[in-house]
């Protein structure tokens, strides 16, 4: 049976040019960093350090590449981060070295794993999510193994990506508002429980959360190392969150950022997965929609 991690780098579907791969499983959406140092020289591999430039120059995986959350979000748009068109993503992703048949993973260098998951999902809605991973623990747990760090920034050969946009990864607040509450639909606020409960409220925003959501904070998905946790905890708090096996579970935070660490575990362990892209900043905003605030858990 393939395990978490198990997956090697070497073996992913054998694709045609433009095709896409579609959504990936718990058997390649997460690699660990022994994995990654065994494979880390392949051809096809892409390794992406995900976050500030800056951070990304002090010291990277060697023979990786830089990207900052600003090169995959919609500009000129009211939201802090959305998804822009495809045909501008397949232009930033080509310009790393990607094609349709690469195996990307991807690390955050700022210690913020929300930023590598929301590029994960990114690759997810552009029909590229199967041959797209995390790498488990991040670059603490690389460079905690002993693994190399280098300054040194590599020539990059442009790639070519063509999308296959995806229909069932972004959801908006006309669809979570004729949702909530609905069976089968389960809505998960994926912010510190302070915001949720409204005790703590964003700047000009309203409190709390949006009617019917449970809270599962994003971070209380690792370890004390960074690891994520087994699929059997995983599966354990997303039970007793109220989330039934076969239901669609839609998360959301302050901008769509942490969130995609709830979509991405929901995606590893096998459910019908969504993000609300706009997140709390839209709900907020549209207050003609109703929230709700709760005591202290």
């Amino acid at each position: 049976m393939m395990t978490r991690s198990s997956f090697l780098l070497s073996i992913w579907p054998a694709l045609a040019a433009g095709a896409c791969p579609g959504h990936g499983d718990a058997g390649t959406m997460l690699v660990s960093v022994e994995n990654l140092a065994a494979h880390l020289k392949e051809p096809g591999v892409v390794v992406i350090g995900v976050g500030p430039r800056a951070e990304f120059d002090k010291g990277h995986i060697p023979g990786s590449v830089s990207l900052e959350l600003a090169a995959i979000s919609a500009k000129g748009v009211p939201l802090t981060l959305e998804l822009p068109a495809m045909a501008e993503l397949a232009e930033t992703f080509g310009a790393l070295g990607i094609w349709n048949t690469s195996r990307v993973v991807l690390y955050s260098v700022a210690n913020s794993v929300q930023s590598a998951t929301r590029v994960f999902l990114t690759l997810d809605a552009m029909g590229l999510g199967r041959n797209a991973a995390l790498l488990d623990g991040g670059f603490a747990a690389w460079t905690a193994a002993g693994h190399p760090v280098t300054t040194e920034v590599r020539a990059v050969q442009k790639g070519k990506v063509e999308p296959c946009a995806q229909n069932d990864i972004i959801v908006d607040a006309a669809w979570v508002s004729a949702n909530l509450r609905h069976p089968g639909v389960d809505i998960v606020d994926a912010r510190l429980p302070a915001f949720y409960t409204g005790e703590q409220i964003p700047n000009n925003q309203r409190a709390g959360h949006i009617p019917g959501a449970a809270n599962i904070p994003f971070s209380s998905m690792f370890d004390d190392k960074g690891l994520l946790k087994s699929p059997e905890q995983l599966r354990a708090m997303l039970s007793a969150a109220g989330v039934k096996q076969g239901d669609r579970v839609v998360s959301y935070c302050h901008i769509g950022q942490q969130a995609t660490v709830t979509y991405f575990v929901a995606r590893y362990l096998g459910f019908d997965a969504r993000l609300y892209d706009g997140s709390w900043q839209d709900w907020s905003a549209r207050t003609e929609l109703p929230t709700e605030v709760s005591k202290k858990p």
